[in-house]
C-alpha cells in the first residue's frame, strides 16, 4: 500500500515543456530498478555511499546488509539515508532520489515476503532463508531496513524536469 504524494514540478530545473513526473511512474521505476546507491552518514558527519540491491515492496524501498558493514554502523548511528536509481545516461528515463529514514524489518513473516521478492526480481542467487529477525545466506546474517520515502525527487531527462514528491 503506498501513499499518495503531493507532487510539484520545480520549473526551475526543466524545460518549458516539461510536466510533473506521476509518482506511479515513479514507483515503476523504483519496482523495475535493479542497481541503487544507498547514502549513509558516518558518525563522524562524513558521507558513504555505496551501491546495493533493493527491492520496492508497500510503499518503501527495502535494502539489506551485513551487521558489520559500514551502512549498518551508519544507519545505528544515524537512520536518515538517501536510495537513488536511474538510468547513467543523459538523455531519456528519469532518475530517481528517496530521502528516508531506513527502520529494520525484523517481523519473520514480513521477511519470508521481502525474501521472495528479492529472489523473484534478483534470480536464485539471492535466495535467503528468515531467521533471528534478518535474512540468511549460508553462515552470513543479512539486516533488512525498510525506506519509507518522506521526499522524493524525479530528474527527468527527456525532456528535462524535476519533480518532488512530499509525503
Amino acid at each position: 500500500m503506498s501513499t499518495e504524494p503531493t507532487t510539484t514540478l520545480d520549473q526551475r530545473y526543466g524545460e518549458s515543456d516539461a510536466t510533473a513526473t506521476a509518482w506511479r511512474d515513479a514507483e515503476d521505476a523504483l519496482t523495475s530498478a535493479e542497481l541503487f546507491w544507498l547514502t549513509t552518514v558516518r558518525a563522524d558527519g562524513r558521507p558513504h555511499c555505496t551501491p546495493l540491491l533493493a527491492v520496492w515492496r508497500q510503499g518503501a524501498l527495502h535494502i539489506c546488509t551485513g551487521p558489520d558493514e559500514q551502512k549498518a554502523r551508519n544507519i545505528a548511528t544515524n537512520p536518515q539515508v538517501l536510495v537513488i536509481t536511474g538510468r547513467n545516461e543523459l538523455h531519456g528515463g528519469t532518475d530517481i532520489v528517496v530521502e528516508g529514514t531506513a527502520a529494520r524489518v525484523v517481523d519473520h513473516d514480513r521477511l519470508r515476503d521481502l525474501a521472495a521478492a528479492w529472489e523473484d526480481k534478483y534470480g536464485p542467487e539471492w535466495h535467503f532463508d528468515v531467521g533471528d529477525g534478518s535474512f540468511i545466506q549460508g553462515e552470513n546474517p543479512g539486516l533488512v531496513f525498510r525506506v519509507e520515502p518522506t521526499t522524493a525527487y524525479g530528474f527527468g531527462k527527456s525532456p528535462y524536469s524535476q519533480t518532488r514528491w512530499q509525503f
